[in-house]
């Protein structure tokens, strides 16, 4: 799958709503990064948490 944002290769592949995007590592660090000034970010681990049992 190619990057959403650049043709290299997407190292990531998300999919909500039948929905697949992909992200290269560069721009998956830029989103990461973006997220981490959110609220966005914790949500998302709590989900991964509870999706994990932990």
């Amino acid at each position: 799958m190619q990057c959403h944002y650049c043709d290299d290769e997407a190292a990531v592949a998300v999919e909500k709503n039948h929905l697949k995007v992909g992200l290269c590592e560069e721009h998956l660090r830029e989103r990461m990064e973006e997220l981490s000034d959110s609220e966005v970010l914790e949500d998302f681990e709590s989900q991964i948490d509870d999706a994990l049992g932990e």
